[in-house]
């Protein structure tokens, strides 16, 4: 059995183009930032999104929730830190803290749940259909980045 990861956070510097009017980076882009986060995770974690659909299998999102704590503005970099806190091979969930390193505050914490399923997709069982998948997620789960 493979030994949990090590994993680093994700860090990124906020553009120009993802602000608004008031200077800080729009509320939807934070979404975008943890759809980022989650691909790096899985690729620091030996399993590209790309490879998970050349098997068949899709990870949609089926909820996605924000608590916004202190604004990003353009050239701020973030780094974000996931985490799966719950999976059970069909289903799983991360949060993530988005902390700001210019300011040194804690800019948001997140949370999003996703499902496996495969490309009509139809559920699957990870345990059951791709065990590899289900190693690599199971490994992770509650290592704190």
């Amino acid at each position: 059995m493979a030994q949990n990861p090590v994993l680093v956070p994700y860090i990124r510097t906020a553009h120009y183009y993802e602000t608004d009017k008031m200077g800080v980076v729009h509320h939807s882009n934070y979404i975008r930032w943890l759809e980022e986060t989650r691909i790096d995770l899985m690729n620091q974690a030996g399993l590209p999104y790309t490879e998970m659909e050349a098997m068949g299998v899709m990870i949609p999102v089926v909820s996605a929730s924000c608590n916004y704590k202190y604004p990003v503005k353009f050239g701020d970099t973030v780094e974000i830190h996931p985490y799966i806190t719950e999976f059970n091979g069909c289903r799983f969930r991360l949060e993530y803290e988005i902390r700001n390193l210019t300011s040194g505050k804690l800019s948001a914490t997140c949370n999003t749940s996703h499902c496996f399923v495969n490309m009509q997709f139809k559920p699957i069982r990870t345990q059951k259909e791709f065990p590899q998948i289900y190693e690599i997620f199971n490994n992770c789960i509650k290592v704190k980045i």
